[in-house]
């Protein structure tokens, strides 16, 4: 029985250049593609993938949290992380959204492979340069290192920082998230709160910083 797998990327060029690979294996079936995290999980929904390939900073919805999403929603559904981010933040926050797996994109295409076979048979699967990095976190967690102010905002609320980052209004951001505006205007202010923040301007800056948006500094 072939693997049926989901990409997510907001690249066209990499979404169409990993099918043309995938297609080639005997035991992969490339069932979707989704361009942000609101569409993969729909399309999760729609389609019921065994994996889903995903990128880590999109626009909309961040792979982070589509992963806590959709890892949470459909337990069977495995994730693996793929990324050109390899600092300690991505690696953590995707990991501990429930991801089975993280390779970079540098990578080469039959680590991919190998990566999606370990995953599709219940195991993990981490690129030997993220191996050291979860080693890093986990040592600097038993040794108390401080949490970042970022794990005190619920999944809601990144969700609500990634759409002000990205210039939505707070119509926009209740519309997109079926809610009210008063929610969001609550949601924001919890947020600023928890941060310790006082401007749009503050809360964006800090959201590229922590590859909660996708787009550049």
């Amino acid at each position: 029985m072939s693997i049926k797998v989901l990409l997510v990327d907001d690249h066209a060029l990499i979404r169409e250049g990993l099918r043309s690979l995938l297609e080639k294996q005997p035991d992969v079936q490339v069932v979707g593609e989704a361009e942000d995290g609101r569409k993969a999980k729909e399309l999760v929904a729609e389609l019921s993938p065994d994996i889903v390939i995903m990128d880590v900073t999109m626009p909309r919805l961040s792979g982070i949290e589509a992963t806590r999403q959709i890892t949470g929603e459909f337990p069977s559904v495995k994730v693996i992380a793929l990324s050109i981010h390899s600092k300690r933040r991505f690696v953590a926050d995707m990991l501990s959204a429930g991801a089975a797996g993280y390779i970079l994109k540098e990578c080469l295409f039959d680590e991919l492979v190998q990566a999606i076979q370990a995953v599709a048979a219940g195991g993990r699967y981490l690129s030997p340069r993220i191996t050291d990095v979860v080693i890093d976190d986990y040592v600097k967690r038993l040794s108390g290192g401080a949490e970042s102010p970022l794990e005190s905002l619920t999944g809601r609320e990144r969700e609500v920082l990634q759409l002000v980052a990205e210039g939505k209004s707070t119509k926009q951001i209740a519309v997109e998230l079926h809610v009210s505006t008063k929610t969001i205007e609550a949601n924001r202010r919890q947020i600023m709160e928890k941060l310790g923040m006082h401007s749009v301007a503050e809360l964006t800056k800090y959201a590229i910083r922590e590859g909660i948006t996708a787009l550049d500094p």
